[in-house]
């Protein structure tokens, strides 16, 4: 993926885009990290701005959300996939991956501690001024698949790839984040039979059809965020999630008009069979 030429909001997952909101400003987890502001909060958890008070430097913190009343089996197993999170990209050491520090437990569950990554999301970035340039789109792609390769070749499957998990640093880094969803190599599958992890716009479509995903499927997962990237929409998006997995399977790619020198890449990245899409060195050459 050729990278030559260049060309929101608060990101998310250890992002910090325009400031945090004020929350529960000062409190003190484990003795050591200080909240400082809420810096985003999803369906799953909520990502802090603290310090920590040993090192004195500032840091990510992710929580988890427990809904009331849940079965203790269920609060458990939430908590045991943040700590899944936690292991899966810690075992990735790259530049693309946000680096974990620390996993503490306060009031009888755990919270991440993780490297603070400035910058919005993708996903922040596409709302608000539209698609990417394809020289652009290709530099962030190039450097998502980057990160991909080194969690491959560490035994982690990421599962969620899209826009809103990858963050555009001021510091120039793309890195990818939110490994929640995440396959170790050898590691429990917490999720149950026949329910579908990840986003159904990015889903590969061996995952649709509930196979065993692979490499390839986040390989997929990267081809629907370049398309997205350049296009300013997902290939195959319907008005359900089941319809989107439907077509994901069975209906054509549409031409990627806006991709320009990085529409070969796209087309090859979403080939249906796993087997048949371009591999990482071969999209990294393109």
């Amino acid at each position: 993926m050729n990278t030559s030429g260049t060309s929101g909001r608060p990101g998310r997952a250890g992002g910090e885009g325009h400031g945090a909101r004020p929350g529960t400003g000062g409190r003190l987890l484990a003795g050591r990290y200080r909240l400082l502001g809420e810096l985003g909060r999803g369906g799953m958890g909520a990502v802090w701005r603290a310090r920590d008070e040993t090192l004195r430097r500032e840091v990510a913190v992710k929580e988890v959300s427990v809904p009331f009343g849940l079965p203790e089996e269920d609060v458990a197993r939430l908590h045991a996939r943040l700590e899944r999170e936690a292991r899966a990209a810690g075992r990735v050491e790259h530049p693309g991956v946000a680096e974990v520090f620390d996993v503490v437990r306060q009031d009888g569950r755990p919270w991440i501690v993780m490297e603070l990554v400035r910058g919005p999301t993708l996903q922040d970035v596409l709302e608000a001024g539209g698609p990417l340039a394809p020289e652009r789109a290709a530099s962030v792609g190039a450097q998502v698949l980057s990160a991909l390769r080194a969690a491959h070749g560490a035994g982690v499957l990421h599962r969620d790839v899209k826009p809103a998990n990858v963050l555009l640093a001021h510091d120039g880094r793309v890195v990818l984040t939110d490994f929640g969803s995440s396959l170790v190599e050898g590691g429990e599958e917490l999720t149950d039979a026949g329910e579908v992890v990840g986003s159904p716009e990015y889903l590969a479509p061996e995952r649709a059809l509930e196979g065993d995903p692979g490499p390839a499927s986040d390989l997929w997962a990267l081809g629907v965020l370049l398309f997205a990237a350049v296009e300013g929409r997902t290939p195959f998006r319907r008005e359900t999630a089941l319809a989107t997995l439907g077509a994901a399977v069975d209906d054509a790619l549409p031409a990627p008009g806006s991709a320009g020198p990085l529409r070969p890449v796209i087309e090859g990245l979403l080939r249906k069979h796993p087997d048949d899409r371009l591999g990482p060195a071969e999209a990294e050459r393109l």
